[in-house]
């Protein structure tokens, strides 16, 4: 760490350029009072960095934890600070054209007002979505009921609607571990998360794309606002240039951060080979075309030179990561070996922007290694083991009970070997969660651990473990993706919703047909229940069905949330949508984490 160039003030300069005015006080609030959002309880990152965080994640801190309106260069501006994600505002012949609305509407509303009271009420004229991550779309109904162009990358819907309706209630209880909302805002707490602050809780949205970038080298115009694209396929993301502005939008491509392959929050694993091919492809479209480069985190770098040395570097940085994780996995080392063996050239190391506050080399290469070979690293002794509970209480035995595991946890506080008691303590809690001196000195080691760290989401989910064994389950907030992401999602998409969330085994003798004719879309749908599996067909031959329902898709929606049959033509038996209501099994969202 001593080698780190702390001297370098650059990223600070950067950070503060083009700044207009903040938002005060930073604080933004949903219509019932409730506070979703408040950047201003980061005031404490302006002290020096205590002994309880990482000079180098308070640094990153005190960079993120800027908010405000600025100017990134001649009609586009940049809203900062205001939820994990940054809004870019780009001025057109009548409006104004919105990339990446936040998360929240409420605080995507409070940007746009922000934006609008220094450069006059412009009405939006157009939205683009770089990548399908909630926090670069959520926020939409906050700047637009819609009515104008929604540009986004190919495969998006399909992407948002894995993330965020297939796997959203799991990945939204790690949130708040990778985030951690619920920790308090000071030194021994969260102070950021590498691309941001926190995630704001407020009222997510969507409305679906018009138009689909399809192709690298495709150009749309919108509002007289000239955009022309390169996707990045790998995780249905594009780049774009403002060729008339001589800006380049990076989405979150290329950050001050090394971005995680697989987040820890879950979700598809990130091709870090096509990343780094992905960014020579900007390097030669773009880079001699930009004066100044900007993403949907953090602040922009200006200058030709510089825009190519940065992008460069993180070409180097993910490209670095893969080709060492297959030269090692194919010497037989598994994804935790080659974890601890990996380190990053001297030349990236000394850049800031190549150090890990989301990801970290650790993770991403075992991210890596996960794509390429799975969970399983070949050792037949790790191929049916027991599950965590199950494992542990055979520790324990096995080490003499509950009280000699918290000894010789003891034993490895003192030596300084936290990874090992972490190890060991979370044994004695899975094979005893009630065992109180256990769970205190793992809450005691999480911390430590936390302290430590560099990278911002590990601390968050250290002090998040912490937190949950001292005090009990954190409750979720009352974010909630269905009910506001279900308008945008397609007919197959609505019934995949429910596919998921039949309980197989209670299924298992229930046999049932219903034919859903969509009167406004012309389609029409047939669901089968059969042997626990709910499938679906479009466009089905003629056959004998339980139920058949004449509706529009909004009586879809309404019916699948419970809101009755009003209004719907129905021919055969109701009560055949009681009994596949019967089998539904809804989602845990506060499920454990660092308890069985």
């Amino acid at each position: 760490m001593a080698d780190l160039p702390f001297h370098d003030r650059r990223d600070f300069d950067d950070a503060a350029r083009g700044f207009i005015a903040k938002l005060t006080p930073a604080v933004i609030r949903t219509e019932d009072g409730r506070v979703i959002w408040d950047n201003d309880s980061y005031g404490f990152l302006q002290e020096e960095c205590p002994e309880t965080a990482h000079p180098s994640l308070w640094r990153q801190g005190q960079l993120c934890a800027r908010q405000g309106l600025y100017e990134v260069t001649d009609g586009v501006y940049q809203v900062r600070g205001l939820d994990l994600s940054n809004m870019t505002i780009v001025e057109g012949d009548t409006g104004v054209v919105v990339v990446d609305p936040l998360l929240s509407t409420e605080c995507a509303a409070a940007a746009l007002r922000l934006y609008r009271s220094h450069r006059g009420d412009r009405p939006v004229t157009g939205v683009v979505y770089t990548t399908p991550h909630a926090d670069h779309f959520g926020g939409v109904r906050g700047v637009t009921d819609g009515g104008v162009p929604i540009l986004a990358p190919a495969g998006f819907l399909e992407r948002v609607v894995a993330e965020q309706v297939y796997a959203g209630p799991a990945t939204r209880r790690r949130a708040a571990y990778l985030y951690g909302p619920a920790l308090d805002r000071s030194p021994t707490g969260q102070l950021g998360s590498g691309v941001g602050m926190t995630i704001s809780t407020g009222t997510v949205s969507l409305i679906a794309p018009s138009v689909l970038v399809t192709r690298t080298g495709q150009e749309e115009v919108v509002d007289g606002v000239r955009m022309v694209f390169q996707l990045t396929e790998a995780s249905a993301e594009m780049n774009f240039l403002f060729p008339d502005r001589r800006a380049l939008c990076l989405a979150e491509s290329a950050t001050h951060n090394q971005h995680s392959i697989l987040p820890l929050s879950g979700g598809p694993v990130r091709d870090a080979r096509g990343w780094a091919r992905y960014l020579t492809g900007t390097l030669g479209m773009f880079a001699g075309h930009a004066d100044v480069a900007f993403a949907s985190h953090h602040w922009p770098t200006w200058g030709g030179e510089d825009i190519a040395r940065f992008l460069s570097q993180q070409r180097d940085l993910y490209a670095y990561l893969h080709d060492q994780t297959l030269r090692l996995m194919n010497k037989g080392l598994t994804g935790p070996e080659i974890a601890e063996a990996v380190r990053m050239p001297p030349g990236l190391e000394r850049v800031w922007h190549a150090h890990g506050y989301s990801g970290s080399v650790s993770h991403n290469v075992k991210a890596i290694y996960q794509r390429y070979l799975g969970w399983f690293d070949g050792n037949p002794a790790h191929l049916w083991e027991h599950p965590p509970r199950e494992s542990a209480l055979r520790y324990v035995e096995c080490l003499g009970g509950g009280a000699a595991v918290v000894a010789y946890a003891k034993g490895y506080v003192e030596e300084g070997d936290l990874r090992f008691a972490a190890q060991l303590l979370n044994h004695a809690v899975f094979a005893d969660e009630g065992n109180k001196e256990a769970r205190d000195l793992l809450a005691e080691v999480y911390t430590r651990l936390a302290y430590g760290a560099e990278n911002g989401t590990w601390r968050n989910f250290y002090l998040m473990g912490a937190l949950e064994l001292a005090e009990g389950i954190v409750p979720a907030g009352p974010r909630a993706a269905w009910p506001h992401l279900a308008v945008a999602l397609g007919v197959e998409q609505i019934f995949d919703s429910i596919a998921i969330r039949i309980h197989g085994p209670k299924a298992w003798n229930e046999c049932l047909a219903i034919d859903w004719h969509l009167t406004d879309l012309g389609e029409c749908y047939r669901t089968t229940l059969s042997n626990g599996a709910f499938t679906q067909q479009l466009d089905p031959p003629d056959g004998t069905v339980d139920l058949t329902l004449r509706l529009t898709r909004a009586q879809l929606i309404g019916l699948l949330a419970g809101r009755g049959v009003e209004g719907v033509e129905r021919e055969g038996d109701i009560g055949v949508l009681r009994r596949l209501v019967a089998v539904l099994d809804g989602p845990l969202p506060d499920f454990a984490v660092v308890t069985p």
